[in-house]
């Protein structure tokens, strides 16, 4: 059969479009959403098949495929394919297993981790291994299990040094971008510091998304080793990496389903660091009544499951648990927090102190990581090479490297459209919902649109009188402005009261 594109977004999934009057459809028996294999120039994919009836997506001589598949098979349009029932996964037993309640070894994980790296398991059956192993369904050592096996799915780093480190923060928090700060300051310093990250998953901006602002962050495997040996560290894009493949595979079923349980998460960071050839990692975890984690209680439950697999996978772990009851910086969406991170790097008044001070505690512990630096000394190190310009320049080299791309911080291209959302009463802003800012974010169009987003203009504490703006939403299309504004109408985000309703903050640095 002929190949042809099929210009339908699958998120990362192969999927097969066959017309319902093909004759190759009648013939084998095949059912919409079966697994079908597919073989073009010495290569071969499994894929989901989509049943049609409009020609105009797919003739009846033509297999149609989704991005990802046609990537996958390395095929283009008008190559010449073949289509075949494609065997059930080797590991669906143990997955069956698994659905029943059964705990699973190593090899078992190992199995059901190769298969979905390798695209076999449909989306409905990503989904039951993402519901069975939700929540308390996973042991400590099966959540080391899984963890091993996503390591060994994809390419592995070895940088052959004895200090590699990284920066990770389980996220939640909206502005949060930390990790754009803390690889300047360390790699300035002289560590390596390899910081391959993903791209936002429920949240206005991801590192990469930010990153991307400034420079390119989708390179090849060799260019990222290179730039990371010549400057000492990167700000990449994880998916053109090739580390823990599996990973990327299922956040795309636990974004719909909204679950992030966690061992998932254990899982889905430590083998991604581990892949990246990490040796040492400061793990921020933020902590507030709006945040993925609300509680100390929980907090240090999901520590000791952190430290508890990073151990057994011989990487040194500093869990710091940090001030999560509000965003950090004043913006949200990629341009804007583009905007905060650069104002940091250059000593701008305008700068945000919270992000600023957070960045340097945290670059301050990886520092620490050194045997040559003294435990206590590593903030008053990351505030001198800040201070002093030197992080800048090295976010400067990093940029070039990486391709760099127009930015004026003092003059952001922001979406022409806003909203200022003001205050309905006067006194202190006692709560900030992280939810509902990053809802209203992305619903401005962020992160697609990298000038959507909001500015922040008040944070905890501060005093409000009625009509004094909250913030300003940033948005490139009028529908996404309405969507948006409709979101504020029912709730700003924002809590008005008395200075004594203040939550305190719960932090361990």
């Amino acid at each position: 059969m002929v190949l042809r594109r099929v210009l339908i977004d699958t998120y990362h999934e192969n999927v097969a479009y066959l017309h319902r009057d093909c004759a190759v459809y009648r013939a084998e028996g095949f059912r919409a959403l079966s697994k079908v294999e597919i073989r073009a120039n010495g290569r071969s994919i499994l894929a989901s098949l989509n049943v049609v009836d409009d020609s105009n997506i797919v003739a009846c001589d033509q297999l149609g495929l989704s991005k990802a598949a046609l990537t996958q098979l390395g095929a283009k349009n008008g190559d010449t394919a073949v289509i075949s029932q494609a065997e059930a996964p080797e590991s669906i037993g143990a997955l069956h297993r698994k659905l029943a309640g059964e705990r699973l070894n190593l090899d078992d994980f190992h199995a059901i981790v190769r298969d979905i790296a390798a695209h076999r398991y449909s989306k409905i059956e990503l989904a039951a291994f993402v519901v069975a192993t939700n929540r308390d369904e996973l042991d400590r050592e099966e959540v080391y299990f899984l963890t091993e096996a996503m390591a060994a799915s994809g390419r592995k780093f070895d940088w052959h040094e004895h200090l590699v480190i990284d920066k990770h923060c389980i996220g939640g928090i909206p502005g949060n971008r930390t990790s754009m700060l803390v690889v300047p300051i360390v790699a300035a310093h002289g560590l390596l510091c390899p910081k391959t990250s993903s791209r936002a998953i429920t949240s206005p901006a991801g590192t990469a998304d930010t990153m991307e602002v400034l420079a390119n962050v989708e390179l090849p495997f060799e260019q990222l080793t290179k730039i990371v040996r010549e400057h000492r560290g990167c700000l990449a894009w994880g998916g053109t990496a090739d580390l823990s493949p599996a990973d990327d595979v299922l956040i795309a079923v636990e974004r719909p389903l909204a679950l992030d349980s966690p061992g998932q998460m254990v899982a889905s960071i430590l083998s991604k660091k581990i892949a990246a050839g990490s040796t040492h990692l400061v793990l921020d975890i933020p902590i507030g009544p709006t945040a993925k984690v609300r509680s100390m209680p929980d907090a240090q439950r999901l520590r000791r499951l952190f430290e508890y697999v990073a151990k057994r996978m011989n990487l040194s772990l500093d869990v710091v648990i940090t001030d999560g009851r509000q965003p950090v910086g004043n913006g949200v969406g990629p341009v804007l927090e583009a905007r905060d991170v650069m104002r940091v790097l250059q000593n701008d008044s305008r700068a945000p102190v919270d992000l600023r001070q957070k960045a340097l505690r945290l670059a301050g512990r990886l520092i620490e990581c050194s045997p040559d630096v003294r435990g206590g000394d590593g903030f008053a190190i990351a505030r001198d090479i800040l201070d002093s310009g030197r992080a800048l320049a090295k976010m400067n080299d990093i940029i070039a490297a990486q391709g760099q791309k127009p930015f004026d911080h003092n003059d952001p291209q922001l979406g022409a459209l806003t909203l200022d959302v003001q205050a309905n009463q006067s006194g202190v802003v006692t709560g900030i919902d992280n939810l509902q800012i990053a809802h209203v974010a992305r619903l401005a169009g962020a992160p697609k649109v990298s000038g959507a987003g909001l500015d922040l203009f008040r944070k905890l504490g501060d005093c409000v009188t009625a009509g004094d703006t909250l913030y300003r939403v940033h948005a490139g299309f009028r529908s996404d402005l309405e969507f948006a504004r409709q979101a504020c109408t029912k709730h700003t985000g924002y809590t008005i009261g008395q200075a004594e309703d203040v939550p305190h903050a719960f932090v361990e640095f």
